[in-house]
């Protein structure tokens, strides 16, 4: 993302957890915003059957991976939840594996916890740094040893002031955009670098029969034009209760028009497990 939080982080950040969102520190940043193909996402860590992340990696299927979740409960809780994985062991060297091929390994941190006051998202910023990024703070358990996960290192002054921007990708529900049109409080702030929007189990534009609205796509691209919009959908029909994308659909109807779009930056899929059995990535590989 070449977007990056400027100002007070603990604004931010206060304003953005209490909204359900995934929050993702991501990976390396664009020089210029410019049209890609063949980039595909996908969430990694909920289930046991999925493989390791190194297998993942090594499909040759993405181009980054999103582990999830760290679950944030304010007053300094946090608690990593790869519920998928009881032994989380080997995962580091999985980290600099994948990174050494070229792949961003990213941490998702769930945004259904309100942080109490300010002084609490400084000190998340605080505990990501050092527990996944750059740091080494002493007493500060770092669960994947010396590896380091894609993206940038906040750290803060006496007086919060951020020395060095992070930068975030938020995931979304596709009717988000249409509920937050008071300025779209949580995003039009130019911080998120990624936007995945989630066109599965929403409510408001999704059913089992119509997972992709053009006109919700059309919304998100101009709104956020200097961040990469990626198109987030289930991996098979078991991955989601409403708004799985057929192949063919998929190639011939959907991805011919966000293609245009001078900001699409990829596919997002939910999640490895179903994508390893579905195999669909073997086709958003080819075609997006």
């Amino acid at each position: 993302m070449a977007a990056v939080i400027h100002g007070n982080p603990s604004l931010r950040l206060a304003a953005l957890l209490p909204v359900a969102i995934s929050i993702l520190f991501a990976g390396p940043a664009m020089a210029a915003l410019e049209n890609q193909t063949g980039q595909v996402t996908v969430f990694w860590g909920r289930h046991k059957d999925e493989g390791s992340l190194r297998e993942a990696c090594d499909s040759g299927m993405y181009t980054s991976i999103i582990m999830s979740f760290l679950n944030v409960y304010g007053n300094g809780r946090y608690n990593l939840d790869l519920s998928g994985h009881q032994f989380i062991t080997g995962v580091g060297d999985d980290i600099k594996h994948c990174q050494s091929a070229g792949i961003s390994i990213s941490l998702s941190i769930r945004g259904n916890h309100s942080l109490p006051n300010k002084q609490s998202a400084l000190d998340l910023f605080d505990h990501i740094w050092n527990a996944y990024l750059g740091g080494s703070q002493k007493g500060v358990h770092r669960p994947f040893g010396d590896a380091v996960l894609n993206g940038s290192s906040p750290r803060h002054s006496n007086g919060g002031v951020t020395k060095k921007p992070i930068r975030l990708t938020a995931t979304l529900p596709c009717g988000f955009i249409s509920h937050h049109t008071n300025g779209g409080v949580v995003i039009t702030t130019g911080i998120y670098e990624r936007i995945h929007v989630r066109f599965f189990d929403d409510d408001d534009h999704t059913d089992h029969y119509n997972s992709y609205s053009e006109d919700a796509w059309d919304s998100w691209t101009a709104a956020y034009p200097s961040s990469r919009i990626f198109l987030g959908l289930p991996a098979s029909q078991e991955a989601a209760k409403e708004g799985y994308l057929y192949p063919k659909s998929l190639y011939y109807g959907v991805l011919p028009v966000v293609q245009k779009a001078a900001n699409y930056g990829g596919v997002m899929l939910w999640d490895r497990y179903y994508d390893e059995s579905s195999k669909y990535s073997g086709y958003v590989k080819r075609w997006a």
